[in-house]
């Protein structure tokens, strides 16, 4: 029976599906799940199964944080298992790359072939010359990003640095207030100022969203600070809009303020930070007037923000991803980071910023990734930059003669995409593609390999969200002959020979060894109380008393929150470069945050703009999970075709009414799409967001994005990128 606090916080509807469920079929059995989608939310699951058929999903109405609410992506999730177009057996291509022609073969045949291939490449060119290629396809820890780091390790490839999103804000993050949660996601229900600061949770943070908008309910001001009127934006009491990549110059003009008119909490400055004095002098010559004339926003709108901030307590910031997308994106990081030291924010249970909680979460990466295995001097490359590796442009000790992907789609969401389409035409390139579906670069394959998906492989979730460790069962068999990325890995392991014991572990025994069940965080949790409950929160304190650095206690050299860093060296964190410390990027971090302008701009290059005027941002769609569910027919009628956001004033110049054909281009590429004319873009910027399939369009948003790093991590400028608009 649904207990009387769930009951309340559902819709009738949804009461009553679960009170149908409560009549029991005795042919339905129900097992714990958990969403594997690149999403903060991590929602905790309930799969039905029939008959060793998966016939349904419902999110868990016990969970605290997610709450018996499924995403538009997930709720129907057993389509996606039983789709037509499911990728089912083991493929060989028989015709020309990207032309989708492939025919069945075997296990051991597939199998058999890479082994052989790869082992000519070894003999032939050394096995640097093969490339894995990953990304969040699959957020599992047996199954996901790092699901096939210690078998690339052992063969010795290649180690590839994974940087689509969220890099250089984790750089940032971690030399600021080091390897920290941060602020309770549940904990915003407490917070009396709330500023989402380019994140639109309504389509990709549903659930914390969701207590946002209880604790607006219950009195908080909810401020969304973004270039564009996301939805999330149109849902706040304030919608703040800078010009995009100028997010810096409003955080350090708030320090200004914030300084300059003493709201500083001093006696929390002086004890828990480093570098005050200088960075106070900094902020100096910062100003609102000197903001406004970057930003676009009134000087005293920006004095208003920042005296509301810092006096409203608790205070809490949520960013996500889309800060670090502008050359100059980790500095601003680190200046909205430094924000609630500068006020105290830390000293209240629902005050500081939230980023990604997962640096709290007990996952033993070493042993997921096994770096010891990596020879010394192994080269390093980066997928953002895969078209110009691919090609050669990129000059390499040894070139890439093959890559195998799992749980990524790089053609989509990559940059300069028509460079590594050219690069996948490679005859000599051996390309093998573990999917679902014949994705955009799984059409490049060579060996395609059926894997399984969530219900029919066991994991826990990585959880970078929200505090809960999330257990995912296998509870149905995969369809065909898929199976999961990890048995993958432990086939290829045995015919290579590899003797070492993690290669043997059963799915099952690598949980009990990629999680540390001995650290405080999981005190009275174990992988049996998982299988039981489905999740269990970290012991880190609760929604209602956490308050991590009330007195300091930041896990940074110092044990202080670091405004000022002296010696720093710019990195690329571990889990996202297979825990390779060889090769970081090492560029010196400049002592002190501040503004840094963006390169591809109206204003940075004027000359460029000349022929592209205009700045497009590519947020992440609402219909997909990156590219996931982007050749799914439902979710493509929910998200609509692929468009444009285009000013009126900029339409009406070009010519462009609402629903015409438009092609969006630079020199590096194109893509076609619906004009979408509205004021919820400013003049001078455009808007398309990311996942769609090129396969099924002329192009996509990536074919324009720069394959330039920004200043942290090695993170994506795909923001900062000038395109022109025309209709077609």
């Amino acid at each position: 029976m649904l207990k009387l606090s769930t009951v309340l916080s559902l819709s009738l509807s949804k009461i009553l599906e679960f009170i149908m469920d409560d009549i029991k079929d005795g042919s339905i059995k129900t097992f714990h799940g958990g969403c594997p989608h690149d999403c903060p939310d991590t929602c905790s699951m309930v799969y039905h199964v029939q008959d060793n058929k998966l016939i349904g999903v419902k999110g868990n109405p016990d969970h605290p944080m997610t709450r018996g609410g499924l995403c538009v992506k997930l709720n129907d999730y057993e389509k996606r298992h039983y789709h037509p177009d499911r990728l089912l057996y083991p493929m060989k291509r028989i015709g020309p790359k990207g032309t989708k022609q492939f025919e069945r073969i075997s296990w051991d045949e597939a199998l058999d072939t890479i082994t052989t291939k790869w082992q000519s490449i070894i003999k032939e060119f050394g096995a640097q010359a093969i490339m894995p290629n990953s990304y969040l396809g699959n957020q599992g820890l047996v199954h996901g990003l790092n699901g096939g780091d210690a078998f690339f390790a052992r063969l010795g490839a290649t180690v590839t640095e994974r940087t689509f999103c969220g890099e250089g804000s984790c750089t940032a993050w971690l030399l600021t207030i080091g390897p920290t949660a941060g602020v309770d996601p549940e904990s915003f229900i407490h917070s009396k100022f709330i500023i989402i600061w380019a994140c639109n949770s309504v389509s990709t943070n549903l659930h914390h969203w969701r207590i946002v908008k209880e604790a607006q309910k219950n009195g908080s001001k909810v401020v969304v600070i973004d270039s564009y009127a996301s939805k999330t934006a149109k849902e706040a009491d304030w919608h703040v809009c800078p010009k995009p990549g100028t997010d810096g110059a409003l955080a350090m003009a708030m320090m200004n303020v914030i300084i300059g008119e003493g709201l500083v909490d001093q006696d929390y400055v002086d004890n828990y930070t480093v570098g005050f004095a200088e960075l106070a002098e900094k902020a100096k010559e910062r100003t609102p007037e000197w903001a406004e004339s970057i930003t676009g926003i009134p000087a005293d709108d920006i004095r208003k923000l920042a005296r509301e901030y810092a006096t409203t307590q608790p205070s809490a910031i949520r960013i996500g991803v889309a800060l670090e997308k502008s050359w100059g994106g980790g500095q601003t990081i680190r200046a909205v980071t430094s924000l609630p030291a500068l006020t105290g924010a830390w000293r209240h249970v629902g005050g500081g910023i939230l980023q990604f909680p997962v640096w709290e979460h007990p996952y033993k990466f070493d042993v997921i990734c096994r770096p010891d295995l990596i020879p010394e001097g192994t080269q390093v490359v980066n997928n953002l930059q895969l078209g110009r590796v691919l090609l050669g442009e990129q000059k390499l000790n040894v070139p890439i003669k093959s890559m195998m992907c799992w749980n990524t789609n790089p053609v989509t969401q990559s940059t300069e995409t028509e460079k590594i389409l050219e690069g996948l035409e490679r005859e000599d390139l051996f390309l093998v593609s573990a999917e679902h579906f014949i994705s955009d670069t799984a059409a490049y394959a060579d060996i395609l390999l059926p894997a399984s998906m969530g219900a029919e492989q066991e994991d826990i979730i990585l959880s970078w969200g929200h505090l809960y460790l999330t257990y995912n069962t296998k509870c149905v068999e995969s369809p065909g002959e898929a199976i999961p990325n990890n048995e993958i890995f432990r086939r290829l392991a045995k015919r290579l020979g590899f003797e070492e014991e993690n290669f043997k572990w059963s799915d099952s025994e690598c949980l009990e060894h990629y999680i540390d069940w001995d650290a405080p965080a999981c005190d009275g949790i174990d992988l049996d109380y998982l299988k039981k409950n489905g999740y269990a929160r970290l012991n880190v304190g609760t929604k209602d008393n956490r308050a991590p650095h009330k007195e300091g206690n930041f896990p940074t050299p110092s044990g202080k929150c670091e405004f000022r860093l002296i010696g720093a060296k710019n990195f690329v964190a571990g889990p996202f470069r297979q825990m390779y410390e060889a090769f970081q990027p090492g560029q010196d971090i400049p002592e002190l945050p501040d503004y840094v302008p963006s390169k591809e701009t109206a204003s940075a290059n004027p000359e460029l703009a000349k022929k592209y005027p205009l700045n497009i941002l590519a947020p992440k769609s609402h219909g997909f999970i990156n590219s996931s569910y982007a050749n799914i027919e439902n979710k493509l009628k929910g998200q609509g075709e692929q468009f444009v956001m285009i000013n009126p004033t900029d339409a009406l110049a070009r010519g462009i009414k609402d629903g015409d054909r438009s092609k969006v281009f630079n020199d590096r590429g194109s893509f076609e799409a619906v004009s979408r004319v509205t004021t919820d873009v400013n003049a001078g910027i455009v808007v398309s967001t990311l996942g769609y399939w090129r396969q099924l369009n002329n192009g996509v948003v990536n074919s324009v994005s720069s394959n330039a790093f920004g200043d942290m991590g090695n993170s994506p400028t795909s923001h900062d990128c000038l395109v022109e608009v025309v209709s077609i």
